[in-house]
């Protein structure tokens, strides 16, 4: 049995929405609080056992149809040499921030087998644990995010010091991206060789370009990742928030599927990357709405969606920590239930795209 989600990837009809939660494993769940009680984020990621348990357990609590590898975005940088920390409401902090070309030449591209193998092994157990109906998502970070971050040393609001970078050294900026294209390529193709089915390209903070910067300093990067999975034959998700202007130029860097955030209307943002499926794109900060408001909200976004053939559930972002686990149990099993009628009215549909 294929996965409900890859044959919606690749926009065939499937007998119901596939719902999954970015950042469904961790910070939300009691269960996961315990563990972090006992073990720091990348001792966990250190642990193929651990990981793997990180992993499943919105699986058990859920019953989403997708798990998603319990990392961080900054995992592989790791491997490639930099001391990254994360800090408790802040996000990763590099002592040494990269800017210069012998910051980058220090950056290595690491053997992803040796050097994340923890991870590898976790995504082994999880997709033996899981359904058949059931896929395993990997994900990498986008090759912007992942530079600002190295960049500016922590997370930035306006990552002017990435700009100023990207505008006054572009050969500095270009090498970076190609060190951390090519390692990000090689760890994703080596997730889809441990067990994973799709693979999301988390470029979380890429809204903070302009649509041309998007395609000068971005795009030829971005498309690199996504293109080595296409050859290899995995299906991809290309996600960022704050992309309402980078929607069109983020499609044309590739991806099967483009992850909406909450800023734009799903059938506006779908009609935008005709041609290819789109996952969203409810609020996170809806779920900490009464019950009722959260139906409404999603029922909203069920409805743009029109049972069309290439639509993923999810939301605009990632689950926050506040939220009550119970909220996104109720919400999957209201995605399934309402979806569920729509099967045989998509066998009618020939496109993934809106009229």
């Amino acid at each position: 049995m294929e996965p409900l989600l890859v044959r919606a990837a690749r926009r065939e009809p499937v007998e119901r929405t596939p719902v999954w939660f970015m950042r469904q494993a961790g910070r939300s769940l009691p269960e996961y609080r315990r563990l972090r009680e006992q073990h720091g984020f990348f001792d966990i990621n250190r642990s193929a056992e651990l990981t793997a348990e990180v992993t499943l357990q919105p699986v058990r609590r859920h019953d989403v149809d997708a798990a998603v590898v319990f990392a961080d975005i900054m995992t592989p940088v790791l491997a490639m040499g930099v001391d990254v920390e994360l800090v408790e409401g802040v996000g990763p902090v590099l002592a040494e921030p990269v800017r210069s070309q012998a910051d980058v030449g220090r950056l290595r591209v690491p053997d992803v087998e040796q050097g994340v193998a923890p991870v590898l092994e976790a995504i082994e157990i999880v997709r033996r644990e899981l359904r058949g109906d059931q896929a395993v998502v990997g994900f990498c970070g986008g090759p912007f995010t992942v530079a600002g971050y190295l960049v500016e040393g922590r997370p930035s609001r306006d990552f002017a010091v990435t700009k100023r970078l990207m505008y006054s050294e572009p050969r500095v900026w270009s090498n970076l991206l190609d060190r951390l294209s090519e390692a990000f390529a090689a760890y994703a193709l080596a997730q889809a060789r441990a067990g994973a089915d799709v693979v999301q390209v988390f470029d979380s903070w890429v809204g903070a370009l302009s649509p041309a910067d998007y395609d000068e300093f971005v795009a030829p990067w971005s498309a690199r990742i996504v293109d080595a999975l296409r050859e290899a034959g995995v299906p991809s998700i290309h996600f960022g928030t704050g992309t309402a202007t980078l929607l069109e130029v983020m499609a044309a860097a590739g991806g099967d599927v483009i992850g909406l955030d909450w800023r734009i209307p799903l059938d506006e943002g779908w009609r935008r990357v005709a041609g290819r499926g789109v996952q969203g794109n409810l609020d996170p900060t809806a779920l900490l709405a009464p019950w009722e408001r959260v139906e409404a909200a999603a029922r909203d976004v069920l409805a743009r969606a029109g049972g069309r053939p290439g639509y993923i559930f999810n939301l605009g972002h990632g689950v926050l920590p506040d939220t009550d686990p119970d909220v996104l149990g109720r919400l999957r099993e209201l995605v399934h239930r309402e979806t569920a009628t729509h099967a045989g009215a998509q066998k009618s549909h020939t496109s993934g795209t809106p009229a």
